[in-house]
């Protein structure tokens, strides 16, 4: 038919042009001449000589033509969709859970197509008579050539328990009823295409005769005389099939369903309005915030780690000076103040369970422990799990902190050197810490920062009782280098030294080996040292792998996410704690690793999160304890490269940590200073002039740090609850003539 139309296209245009240039030109000529000449013959659209009768006789082919084959192809879709629906219908009636009703309508269906459809006349009508001509099953059977496919049986589980098919009494290739066979068939070839089924459709296999569309025999449940075939019952599942895999016993699963995706832990929610990723102290302050906004949210919280939300600070300080040994278990420790308490914030009946987070009638917070975001759909707003459980939210919070950092050649030193060495982060680092320290008989700790320098004192405490030999090393000049001037940084080291520690100065690890059942470390001027264990204190690496996924910007020069001044990332999603790189209205860009920061900032998150659009203008604080009688608390740039003034008097009693918290009531110094203020910053002059540096005596003192001769950070040594007045002084950034003056407004000079 195409090709009819296509040809009458080309030519039918050819015969209309050339008439029509015919006339034009008579006409032409006669205008011209003056006279009227004889007409030139039109063209004709025919097969033979002009005049010669046969004018019109393509024209008439053409036209006939196109007609039958419109009539052809009319007629051959027509059928062909007849037989399309007929083969559908029986597809259907072949799938699971076909009750008798579907099955009489596909008869009836088959019934009236019969006589049109001619594929389909080897495919019986459903009835309760017996099939004489062949060993057919009563059902309609979606008949396949046996060279392309092989198909499986399908089992109705529960129709084994109505009709029995324990014996199909079979005289002849004929069955007598139709069998409700749950029967697996073993198949070699062919894969299952749907592995648990329920409706009663048996169809060949690959030893038995296959049935076509000729007429050829089926050998499902018939018993063979050359080659008998039992008919096998629902218990029985062959072993090539991988139905075995499915519903080993039909027995135990009265009704066999098809196979569905994995499904959700039951513990994990579907949907939680407020979505914390992180179980630190930044989400936790971020959740008690949005309860205190809005009673009744419900907060969840996601947590890799397998405890509730505790704070960090204890791991390395209290808990390793604690008298009770059952300490490392419950993590209860005592305060310098004497007073206990638990590392954790609440206890585990503060919190709901993730399963019934949506039904609780007044929301709540609850912790989903033991599971790690890997995935973040920014625009579908959900995150999936670890274990592939998905949860859709509705404003999200990224408080992942950080995993401790290590050194490349602890790294490359090979899997006996990494067994014997700890990153201390966690709870279970503190309790395999403390219980190595109990087993070697060395361990040396690398890094001179906060937390190495903490885990030095409080390990040297140790050293004299166990018989531990407790070895820090750090490139630096002295401990705390980067932080502390130089000269205080001397002194600092000395401290640890009295607490039992060897103390290694300018020491550059070059390679870690492990040898006669112990490590070596050489370091780059060649000195070497042995030791039981290693604990690296090398600093913090942000966690920031869902940056990728979730499309947010990461700090290339401060790592962490970007954040605005709300700590706002994108329309829905917060950052707070140690993977926050926000901006200080005065001092620039920066990123926190402590934890009033991780208190302050998680709080303001969460109020913001629950509408607020408040800008974190609140310069953090940190603080560090060399046991309980030095500690100091720092704000702001700290940084030993830059300019500093310090102002230092005699401490007495009550200048120590453990003074400080009798005076507070607790040992977490951020938890009371961050609800004070700073008041008016009004110095109370005393009687006693203000001393300079006293030569190796720094019992207590004010550090400044400058820039541009603008204060940009203080340290606060061995002064506690002074912290809103050195917060007011950084965010005035003002220039000060005399620092002195301005120590002073600390007290530092009152007895």
């Amino acid at each position: 038919m195409f090709r009819c139309k296509t040809v009458w296209n080309k030519l039918a245009p050819l015969a209309r042009a050339s008439s029509t240039l015919c006339l034009q030109n008579a006409r032409k000529s006669a205008l011209r001449h003056g006279r009227r000449l004889e007409m030139v013959q039109k063209a004709q659209m025919s097969s033979g000589p002009a005049g010669g009768g046969g004018e019109n006789t393509l024209y008439y082919v053409l036209i006939g033509a196109t007609c039958l084959g419109t009539g052809v192809y009319a007629y051959r879709t027509v059928s062909g969709d007849k037989e399309r629906y007929n083969e559908r219908m029986i597809e259907i009636a072949s799938r699971p859970k076909q009750g008798p009703q579907a099955a009489e309508a596909l008869a009836e269906v088959v019934a009236e197509s019969k006589e049109d459809a001619a594929p389909l006349e080897s495919i019986p009508e459903p009835s309760s008579e017996p099939v004489k001509s062949e060993p057919v099953a009563e059902e309609p059977t979606l008949t396949e050539p046996p060279a392309e496919e092989v198909l499986v049986t399908e089992a109705d589980v529960e129709s084994t328990e109505s009709e029995p098919v324990a014996e199909v009494p079979v005289t002849e290739p004929n069955v007598e009823e139709p069998v409700e066979a749950s029967i697996p068939e073993p198949t070699v070839e062919s894969p299952l295409r749907e592995p648990v089924v329920e409706a009663s459709v048996t169809e060949p296999v690959a030893e038995a005769p296959a049935v076509t569309q000729n007429d050829e025999p089926l050998a499902p449940v018939v018993e063979s005389e050359t080659e008998p075939t039992p008919v096998i019952i629902a218990e029985h599942v062959p072993e090539a099939s991988s139905v075995s895999e499915i519903a080993a016993d039909s027995k135990a699963a009265p009704a066999a369903e098809p196979i569905e995706p994995t499904a959700a832990p039951s513990d994990v929610p579907e949907h939680a309005p407020y979505l914390l990723i992180g179980g630190g102290t930044a989400s936790f302050a971020a959740a008690r915030s949005i309860r205190a906004r809005d009673p009744g949210a419900r907060v969840l919280i996601v947590t890799e780690e397998s405890d509730l939300p505790y704070m960090r600070p204890p791991l390395s300080k209290e808990l390793w000076f604690s008298d009770d040994p059952k300490a490392v278990e419950t993590l209860h420790f005592k305060q310098w103040n004497g007073k206990e308490r638990s590392i954790y914030f609440q206890p585990p009946s503060f919190y709901v369970s993730p399963a019934d987070l949506a039904k609780v009638e007044n929301g709540g917070v609850a912790v989903l422990t033991g599971r790690k975001v890997v995935h973040m759909d920014v625009r579908g707003n959900k995150v999936k799990l670890s274990d592939g459980a998905e949860i859709s939210y509705e404003k999200c919070l990224i408080a992942t902190g950080g995993v401790p950092r290590n050194l490349q050649v602890i790294e490359r030193a090979g899997e006996e050197v990494m067994k014997r060495t700890t990153l201390f982060r966690k709870i279970e680092d503190f309790r395999s810490l403390e219980k190595i320290s109990g087993e070697v008989k060395s361990i040396t700790i690398i890094g001179g920062g906060f937390l190495g320098s903490e885990l030095a004192c409080a390990l040297g405490r140790r050293s004299t009782d166990a018989g531990l030999k407790v070895v820090q090393m750090f490139p630096e000049k002295g401990n705390m280098g980067k932080v502390l001037p130089e000269y205080l940084s001397n002194w600092t080291t000395e401290k640890v030294r009295k607490e039992g520690v060897s103390v290694i100065t300018e020491a550059v690890v070059k390679n870690v080996t492990y040898k006669n059942d112990g490590l070596e470390i050489k370091l780059k001027d060649g000195r070497l040292f042995k030791t039981d264990h290693i604990v690296a204190a090398v600093g913090l690496e942000p966690s920031v792998e869902l940056a990728k996924s979730a499309g947010l910007e990461v700090d290339s020069d401060f790592g962490g996410y970007r954040v605005n001044s709300e700590l706002q990332a994108c329309s829905n999603i917060w950052v707070a704690g140690d993977a926050a790189c926000f901006y200080d209205i005065k001092l620039g860009r920066r990123r926190v690793e402590h934890h009033d920061h991780a208190v302050v900032s998680g709080r303001l998150a969460g109020e913001n999160m629950t509408g607020a659009s408040k800008p974190y203008w609140h310069q953090s604080m940190f603080w560090s304890d060399l046991g309980p009688d030095v500690g100091y608390e720092a704000i702001g740039i700290v940084d030993s490269s830059l300019p500093t003034v310090g102002v230092f008097a005699k401490a007495t009693a009550k200048d120590t940590p453990k003074a400080a918290t009798e005076l507070s009531g607790t040992g977490i110094r951020s938890e009371s200073e961050t609800e004070a203020v700073a008041g008016t910053l009004k110095s109370e002059t005393t009687a006693t002039p203000p001393p300079t540096q006293q030569k190796e005596d720094y019992g207590k003192g004010v550090i400044f740090y400058l820039r541009d001769q603008v204060v940009v950070g203080i340290v606060l040594w061995n002064v506690f609850n002074r912290m809103p007045i050195a917060r007011k002084i950084i965010k005035d950034g003002e220039q000060h003539g005399d620092l002195n003056e301005v120590a002073k407004l600390f007290n530092i000079h009152e007895d």
